[in-house]
């Protein structure tokens, strides 16, 4: 799929967590595989396509780390200062969001994005013109916990689908929907939920399960695992 019939887009990687989850002291996107941080594979993967004209990396006012990275000296890169929130790191990255119709926004800790998703998921602009998120469909069996931690009852499978990122909109259209959702106290978990906050609808794009996001401490092996076979050419098609 030739990148050059896609249109502009900026992408935004909300990278001012702590990631407490990881019972670890260094922010998970500051942990490593293959020698680069989580931050630096997740960006590099975006740039190969070359209509993603510029990263914008929203990071915490006491973050002393991005600046250490030679991702910073990238021209394609530039950092603005997030918020408490997921959704007021994108938003303030949204404010500094010009020069193209499209945004993308990826998390910081997802390292394993292959190619073939990501012009998957940029090939809607031409059809869209609300957006999607890649996202896989459930697989295993789903519960829904009743008082003290006991089954309540399973949950229909048909139909769920695991959110993934990234998630691509038009960038009037995020801006517009993120910022009345947090002006309405809305639960934003991810940018779609802002946009089906305001009623719309956004494609579900299907990608891959290996897509993973570094979450817990056993993540990061699973991570190296899968990110040494999307180096292997031979292994480029494989599904895990």
């Amino acid at each position: 799929m030739a990148s050059e019939v896609f249109p502009d887009v900026i992408a935004i990687l909300p990278a001012a967590g702590i990631g407490s989850r990881m019972q670890n002291d260094c922010p998970k996107q500051y942990l490593t595989i293959a020698g680069k941080t989580l931050l630096e594979h997740a960006v590099e993967a975006l740039l190969r396509q070359p209509c993603i004209r510029r990263a914008i990396v929203a990071v915490s006012a006491d973050d002393r780390r991005f600046a250490r990275l030679p991702l910073a000296d990238n021209p394609r890169v530039s950092r603005v200062i997030g918020g408490k929130e997921r959704a007021d790191s994108v938003m303030a990255a949204l404010d500094q969001a010009h020069g193209a119709d499209w945004v993308l926004v990826h998390d910081a800790a997802r390292p394993c994005l292959h190619q073939d998703d990501l012009a998957r998921l940029l090939a809607i602009t031409a059809s869209s013109v609300v957006g999607g998120i890649l996202a896989t469909p459930v697989r295993d069996t789903m519960k829904r916990a009743g008082p003290g931690g006991a089954i309540d009852h399973t949950v229909e499978r048909r139909d769920l689908w695991h959110a993934l990122t990234p998630q691509l909109f038009p960038l009037p259209l995020l801006k517009s929907c993120l910022s009345r959702a947090l002006n309405d106290g809305a639960v934003i978990t991810d940018e779609a939920s802002a946009l089906e906050h305001c009623g719309y609808q956004p494609l579900l794009v299907p990608g891959r399960s290996d897509n993973i996001k570094i979450t817990r401490p056993e993540d990061l092996a699973l991570a190296a695992f899968y990110f040494s076979r999307l180096l292997s050419p031979s292994l480029q098609n494989a599904h895990f």
